[in-house]
């Protein structure tokens, strides 16, 4: 993680993006300093699920931040390829897509996702480096 560099906003709380319709089945992301955390809303819905069972995606704000642009189609400079691939989306059967950091996987619909992308085009789930 990037232990000195501020990112804005500095916190949050759980947040999905705005083209989300009725917010019970998306992508949720949290900041915190300089962490980003990612998680399936789908997860907390099943009563069976024991909250802390819950998988969540942790990344430092510059991986998500080479992540994003990616998805944007923003080429990353040579030497941060190898980095921003450790958080991967891979299309999965029936169109869903997996989100996948190291052993954590978080598996979403078309739907989530192409909502996800939207806000994420907009720049809803951006992280702003602080000026000095």
């Amino acid at each position: 993680m990037d232990s000195t560099a501020k990112y804005l906003p500095e916190s949050t709380g759980w947040f999905t993006s705005s083209r989300t319709n009725n917010g019970n089945q998306c992508v949720e992301v949290r900041f915190d300093g300089g962490a980003v955390f990612i998680r399936d809303s789908k997860f907390r819905r099943d009563p069976a699920r024991r909250p802390a069972d819950e998988p969540i995606i942790t990344v430092s704000a510059a991986e998500w931040m080479r992540f994003l642009a990616g998805l944007r189609g923003a080429s990353a400079p040579a030497s941060d390829r190898a980095a921003a691939r450790t958080l991967i989306a891979r299309p999965a059967a029936g169109g869903h897509t997996v989100l996948r950091h190291g052993d954590t996987g978080l598996v979403y619909t078309p739907g989530e996702w192409e909502a996800f992308l939207a806000g994420a085009r907009d720049g809803e789930f951006d992280r702003v480096p602080e000026s000095a």
